[in-house]
């Protein structure tokens, strides 16, 4: 399969430029994912004025291509993504699966189409949720790092992202990316707007309130999977990022249910 027609708004292109030209939505944005499965980093490209024509001679397995109307993208909560004027973004590990997934599809045939319009749709949803939420940033060169040191710094967020809840340290991830403690931190904030350790706490307490809200765990166990060895110092995180307790937090959820 070369393409997937998501519905009249949308349309996946995967693999080479496909024989049959494929249905194109009207005033589409592109949404060109690269997987990173050759020496560049994983990313986004956003286009929204895409060359149609260019888009399919350049198709390949390494990236898949969303081509989505901008209506359709406003109407599902898409203004902070039309409004980015398009640009490389850093693809995070979460999209990054879902993309690897839609790509391989490792289901039985029959199912395929089915499967792949599902994950063209997860796929699309939760870019534009991560981008709303400020998750996704620009993949912007610091003048003074080199291409080679602003990878570094991609792979120690890739680090963070897949190994969240084990015990990480600055040190830890500067040896794991090949960079030393100064030119890590410097340069991760530069790119990402946040410490290492803030985005370490970060991921972490997603983590959490996700249990929190979809398992019936004791608070003191939501921690310790969230990577807190330590449940005073949990709850203490939780209550500064969240405003409120983890107990509070849950509470809060039911009683709005």
């Amino acid at each position: 399969m070369d393409f997937v027609e998501v519905s009249t708004e949308m349309t996946t292109l995967l693999g080479p430029c496909p024989v049959v030209q494929p249905p194109i939505p009207h005033a589409p944005i592109a949404l060109v994912f690269h997987l990173g499965d050759t020496d560049e980093p994983p990313r986004l490209h956003l286009d929204l004025s895409p060359d149609l024509a260019e888009l399919r001679r350049a198709a390949g397995d390494a990236r898949i291509v969303f081509l989505v109307s901008r209506a359709a993208v406003l109407r599902i909560g898409g203004k902070s993504l039309v409004g980015s004027n398009g640009a490389d973004f850093h693809l995070s590990s979460e999209l990054r699966a879902i993309a690897l997934a839609l790509r391989d599809a490792d289901t039985p045939v029959e199912a395929r189409a089915t499967y792949r319009l599902a994950k063209s749709i997860e796929l699309l949803c939760e870019t534009i949720r991560q981008f709303d939420m400020g998750v996704i940033v620009p993949l912007v060169v610091d003048a003074e790092l080199s291409l080679a040191d602003t990878r570094r710094i991609l792979q120690a967020r890739r680090v963070i992202d897949e190994r969240w809840n084990e015990k990480l340290t600055l040190d830890a991830i500067a040896r794991a990316c090949g960079l030393n403690r100064a030119k890590l931190t410097r340069g991760f904030r530069e790119m990402f707007d946040c410490s290492v350790a803030e985005a370490i706490a970060e991921r972490r307490l997603s983590q959490a309130s996700r249990l929190l809200l979809t398992t019936d765990l004791p608070v003191s166990s939501v921690g310790y999977e969230a990577g807190y060895l330590n449940n005073a110092s949990f709850a203490r995180a939780f209550g500064r990022h969240f405003g409120r307790s983890p107990s509070d937090y849950r509470a809060g959820a039911l009683v709005a249910a």
